[in-house]
């Protein structure tokens, strides 16, 4: 079965959105783009809760969210029950909050982070998956908070 990955973003990461969503089904994952598809101005609060919305009821298995730093649209989506979402800037980081972290969603800046490195970044994220083990224990922690 393929993944079902959701994708939202500000009007500040639309183009890096699309990079990121063209690649993602290259790779062989379905992509749900939720938008927006204008440049005008908008809210990431709304992009970030409402992506994170499709992967805490289960229509999405994971969701990669953007706007300008990665760190606003991370916080919102963090507010809904069951997100783990962590903003990254590394492969390193993108890996372990999915191996260790079993964080459900990715955060980007498009203003942090060029095209190449997003895309690296992202398949890092997608690649990896979560060890379980005494990681596990920490997860019931956070999720019990």
């Amino acid at each position: 079965m393929t993944t079902r990955i959701v994708l939202s973003s500000d009007h500040a990461a639309i183009d890096l959105r699309q990079a990121v969503a063209a690649h993602a089904e290259k790779a062989g994952f379905e992509v749900v783009d939720i938008g927006p598809t204008t440049p005008e101005s908008t809210h990431y609060p709304k992009h970030g809760q409402a992506a994170a919305q499709r992967v805490a009821s289960g229509d999405c298995t994971l969701g990669i969210i953007l706007c300008g730093t990665g760190q606003g649209i991370m916080m919102a989506a963090n507010k809904v029950k069951g997100i783990r979402c962590g903003v990254c800037s590394d492969t390193f980081s993108a890996a372990m909050i999915r191996q260790h972290n079993d964080a459900n969603m990715l955060a980007l800046g498009a203003r942090v982070v060029g095209e190449g490195l997003a895309l690296e970044i992202v398949d890092a994220f997608l690649g990896a998956t979560f060890e379980g083990g005494r990681h596990g224990t920490r997860v019931d922690m956070i999720e019990a908070v």
